[in-house]
């Protein structure tokens, strides 16, 4: 899924138009991903590790003679030192067996739990809305609208001036209309959609005054 030339376009008009019927200042940001997600490989690998003694302690002590006869050969003793051995190297392979697989991203942003993605994604679109939209107006009227696409998630942040006026809730059309355009395969409409809901929130909230200046770019940010 990617915006084309064309999507931008639309997306610039739709801010540009929005803008015209209040004193917010839109700001639109699609990116890739919000995170790599490399602890979450991580932290399944070593699960995935520790899970080994309890699995073994569950075994019938048969079953692991059976699975160390290859070390141990046909001795019906096992010897201390030789057990912990296949135990620390049943760890260490499925650790790295884990770990090497969940380098595919498409399988590791598929095992990361939602609650994880929905976190990661309010991080990063927050951490942008400071970088470049927090008072960087006069009357503290900047909103980010922030889409991530490998997480189908959306956030809106906005400035003082805004979060003041308007309930987060306020904003749930706009993301309804934007969820449901990404899904589709749409996000170019989906971000269009989302900002001319924006524009109508605002326009109730903060009507544009006399003394209104486009203070930020109306262009698509693509990360």
């Amino acid at each position: 899924m990617h915006f084309t030339p064309e999507d931008h376009d639309k997306v610039s008009a739709a801010v540009t138009a929005a803008e015209r019927s209040s004193d917010g200042e839109i700001v639109t940001i699609v990116a890739a991903q919000s995170d790599a997600y490399h602890d979450v490989g991580l932290h399944y690998a070593v699960l995935a590790m520790l899970l080994v003694p309890a699995l073994l302690a569950a075994l019938p002590a048969s079953v692991v003679e059976w699975l160390l006869r290859p070390v141990s050969g046909w001795n019906a003793a096992i010897e201390h030192g030789l057990a912990l051995f296949a135990l620390f190297a049943a760890q260490a392979i499925l650790f790295l067996i884990v770990r090497y697989a969940l380098a595919w991203m498409p399988l590791r942003m598929a095992v990361t739990p939602g609650a994880t993605k929905t976190r990661r994604v309010r991080r990063r679109a927050v951490a942008l809305f400071r970088a470049g939209a927090e008072r960087r107006t006069v009357g503290r009227t900047g909103i980010l609208l922030y889409l991530s696409l490998a997480e189908h998630r959306a956030e809106i942040v906005a400035d003082e001036a805004i979060h003041s006026r308007v309930a987060p809730e306020v904003w749930g059309a706009a993301m309804a209309v934007l969820i449901e355009e990404v899904k589709a395969g749409r996000p170019g409409d989906g971000m269009a959609r989302a900002v001319a809901e924006i524009g109508k929130v605002l326009s109730q909230h903060l009507p544009r005054s006399a003394a209104d200046t486009n203070e930020l770019p109306d262009r698509l940010i693509e990360l």
